[in-house]
């Protein structure tokens, strides 16, 4: 059977039309290759059925017109002025063809040609749409790509600035640990200057006592017991002055040791620590350096410390530092708790401590402002604080956290109810 030459070009454009989109898949054409080959194949099918129908009178001329359109929708600007040029050609060779009265054979017998045109022109909406939908598909994986992209940039920026943060907090951080350092050497030099006076007050205090005593004595002896009362009372005044003197010495004395203890930087060797001790002492500290501040600053202090407790293994300078952040914070929870209702409140922090399943526990606990249930999770986190800017770092409970889990192998918890109260509980092994 004999077919008309226009059937075998568009049985070639709709193989092509079939094949084109695995050459893609398979990614040796690019997206406007693709586009370019089969825009131009449909392209090539019409002019050919053009030549076989009549030239420039074909009924299916009209479609070299569409290939422009076509081209910029599929293929932006430059696709359009490339298939504008082509159909413009295109139709500039029918005219010619026209012009010079070249008479093509007609391959189509008369009564098929209205047939033929029919079945040319529904072949080529066919492809056509058929081409609409793969570039549509094509174009709308190339959006989701694009969109996936643009997310994972997005997060990329965001985890990025997360990242500069970060470490413009820990650069603030540095400089504060460096001016802490400093402070803290500052701190251990004036409390070695202290310290000299301070061990001649009370080692002369001690003497002036015994001295006080032998006088008495002495007194005693020569008269025989006659000794004038008003010179025993004032020897007796002496006396007690004398061991009021001794007895602040050595309280200011312990305090300086305490202070160099805390500016002496850790060296990381355990050793048995005295907890009680260890709690009174930065308890009383952090009170007092608190009431430094704000004198109108008053608290009642209860202690309730286990005296059969057994001494626990931890590096003291650690130690206390954890100590002195977890006082300081329930002072300050109590004294903005103060400012806030004023006169009817009376600041209250208790710290007891005792022995629970092979474990020294610790508890501080206030009747301050509390901890709100929706951040009692981010308490922990590096960086985390609810205190104005300036006058809290966020690192205080992240680093004693650290301390007393990964450096003592110990625990660390919250119980808190917002307006109420706030106790941390400390957990320390009797040996690590």
């Amino acid at each position: 059977m004999n077919y008309w030459p226009g059937v075998y070009s568009m049985l070639i454009d709709f193989v092509i039309v079939l094949v084109l989109p695995f050459f893609f898949k398979w990614k040796l054409l690019s997206y406007r290759m693709v586009g370019y080959a089969f825009i131009a194949s449909s392209f090539g099918a019409v002019f050919f059925n053009c030549l076989a129908t009549g030239a420039y009178y074909s009924p299916i001329m009209a479609w070299l017109v569409a290939y422009p359109i076509v081209g910029t929708f599929l293929l932006g600007r430059r696709g359009g002025i490339i298939f504008t040029v082509a159909s413009l050609t295109a139709l500039m060779i029918l005219w010619w063809l026209e012009s010079r009265q070249v008479v093509l054979t007609n391959f189509i017998l008369p009564d098929y040609q209205l047939l033929f045109s029919l079945n040319v022109i529904v072949g080529l909406i066919l492809i056509q749409l058929m081409i609409a939908l793969v570039f549509y598909n094509i174009n709308q994986r190339s959006l989701r790509l694009v969109a996936e992209k643009n997310q994972l940039l997005s997060e990329r920026t965001a985890e990025l600035q997360q990242s500069l943060d970060n470490l413009q907090k820990t650069q603030t951080q540095l400089i504060q640990a460096e001016k802490m350092a400093s402070l803290g050497e500052l701190t251990a030099g004036i409390a070695h200057e202290i310290q000299n006076p301070l061990n001649f007050v009370n080692n002369f205090s001690e003497v002036s006592v015994e001295l006080i005593d032998e006088l008495k004595e002495d007194l005693e002896q020569k008269l025989n017991g006659t000794a004038d009362d008003y010179l025993v009372e004032v020897l007796s005044d002496l006396t007690m002055n004398m061991q009021k003197i001794t007895y602040h010495g050595k309280r200011a004395d312990s305090i300086v040791k305490a202070m160099l203890e805390h500016s002496r930087l850790s060296t990381g060797e355990k050793q048995p620590i005295d907890l009680n001790a260890l709690a009174d002492e930065y308890f009383r500290l952090a009170y007092h350096g608190l009431r430094a501040k704000d004198k109108s600053f008053n608290a009642e202090l209860v202690t309730d410390f286990d005296e059969k407790l057994d001494k626990v293994e931890g590096v003291p300078q650690d130690i206390g530092r954890v100590l002195l952040n977890l006082f300081n914070n329930a002072f300050y929870a109590t004294q903005q708790k103060r400012n806030q209702q004023g006169i009817g409140y009376q600041p209250l922090v208790q710290v007891s401590t005792c022995l629970k399943n092979d474990k020294v526990e610790l508890r501080i606990k206030d009747n301050g402002t509390g901890i709100p249930p929706e951040i009692v999770h981010k308490i922990y986190q590096p960086f985390f604080t609810t205190k104005p800017t300036g006058e809290g770092t966020g690192l205080g409970l992240s680093l004693s956290y650290d301390i007393i889990t990964k450096g003592h192998n110990g625990e660390m918890a919250v119980q808190t109810e917002a307006n109420q109260f706030t106790e941390m509980i400390v957990r320390l092994p009797i040996k690590n």
